[in-house]
């Protein structure tokens, strides 16, 4: 049986005017040992930013009022912010923007083993100096992202980690 347990530990904010997906997503999560922050627009997510110390947002693409994809220019345009991964969900087609701001897009319904992969590789990659609970979980996080079958995924003995 393949470990699909994340092994990183970060703070998500999850952005979607659907209170169900919103509540689906941030329940996946906060099992998988994360912190989770939601708002229901972008607004709401803009305050969210501006108060905590967000690793990595997953916000829906289309939202009344301000969309998914110009929240993360937004978001991006903030000095504080401007490296922030961003994962962009839509049930539609990825949208076409010559400014991409966005980090990964996932169609919905995205499984939550891509989005976890996703959130380790990038929190691990942003934060490498972050205290894991498992001395081989930056190696994982970075291999299951890169869709390695967990055969090949390389074992690191913890002496071998500072």
């Amino acid at each position: 049986m393949t470990d699909t347990t994340s092994q990183t530990v970060a703070n998500v904010l999850l952005v979607d005017d659907d209170a169900e997906n919103l509540w689906s997503l941030q329940l996946a999560l906060e099992s998988d040992g994360h912190h989770v922050s939601v708002a229901g627009d972008a607004n709401g997510a803009l305050d969210i930013l501006r108060r905590e110390a967000i690793h990595l947002m997953i916000t829906d693409y289309e939202m009344p009022g301000i969309d998914g994809a110009e929240l993360c220019r937004l978001v991006h345009e903030q000095p504080a912010h401007c490296g922030l991964p961003i994962v962009l969900l839509s049930a539609a087609a990825e949208p076409p923007d010559l400014r991409q701001s966005w980090t990964r897009f996932f169609r919905k319904p995205a499984r939550i083993r891509d989005l976890t992969a996703t959130l380790d590789a990038h929190v691990a990659m942003r934060q490498p100096a972050m205290r894991l609970p498992h001395p081989k979980a930056c190696v994982r996080a970075v291999l299951r992202c890169q869709n390695l079958p967990a055969s090949r995924w390389i074992a690191v003995e913890p002496r071998c980690w500072p």
